[in-house]
């Protein structure tokens, strides 16, 4: 019968107890501290390290880390097909788009600015046997320049993509492709597009898309 049936059938059972159950179980008595003391540190180190994976990196425009599905990093390297160079990431997060880059045989590049995850990247990319063409830089977006990528990779959200439209028009040449994930670029035509839903990739040609983009209102001032 078990401790639990004595509790709840009552009367004064503890003098029929075994004497070595009488004595205070100072090692029960520790461990029942020691324990939820593990638990509860090892909750707090697990919070420590998995919050700037799920919270957004400070940016100029916020830019949360949500990691991409393998469809979407399968419909990026389709779009590379036939290229070469060098390749950047624009907030490469954990690294798989960069990885898989250099698997294909890019000299791939990733700016983030969350340090976990470039860190994270990092081994990711040492345990995957590519760190020697996979590069990951802890960094602001906004102040890196692309001009020497002729391969741009973006998981962008919709508040970000006109600005970035702007900044890469600016920096990139002609010929090199643009690659947008989740979102398009507001003005640009693709050349390309695959996937459906969230794993829909639109691929850009920097030549075609300058020359795509609606032409600048004229100023009251003009006529």
């Amino acid at each position: 019968m078990g401790s639990g049936s004595l509790a709840m059938e009552g009367g004064d059972w503890s003098a029929e107890m075994p004497k070595d159950l009488e004595r205070p179980n100072v090692k029960q008595g520790s461990w029942a501290v020691l324990i939820p003391g593990i638990v509860g540190g090892a909750l707090v180190a697990v919070y420590a390290i998995a919050t700037p994976f799920l919270t957004p990196a400070l940016r100029k425009l916020c830019l949360p880390f949500v990691p991409a599905t393998p469809k979407q990093v399968e419909n990026v390297v389709k779009m590379l097909q036939r290229r070469s160079g060098s390749l950047v990431d624009i907030g490469s997060g954990d690294g798989r788009i960069v990885i898989a880059a250099a698997k294909e045989g890019f000299t791939a590049v990733g700016y983030e600015l969350n340090p976990w995850l470039v860190w994270y990247a990092r081994y990711r990319a040492w345990r995957e046997g590519v760190h020697g063409s996979a590069k990951f830089y802890i960094s602001d977006l906004w102040k890196v320049t692309f001009s020497q990528y002729s391969n741009v990779v973006i998981f962008g959200v919709p508040q970000m993509m006109l600005q970035l439209e702007k900044k890469l028009e600016e920096e990139l040449e002609n010929g090199t492709r643009v690659i947008a994930c989740r979102f398009p670029f507001p003005h640009w035509t693709p050349d390309h597009v695959t996937g459906q839903g969230i794993d829909t990739v639109w691929a850009y040609d920097m030549s075609a898309s300058r020359d795509l983009r609606p032409p600048k209102a004229a100023s009251p001032d003009s006529h």
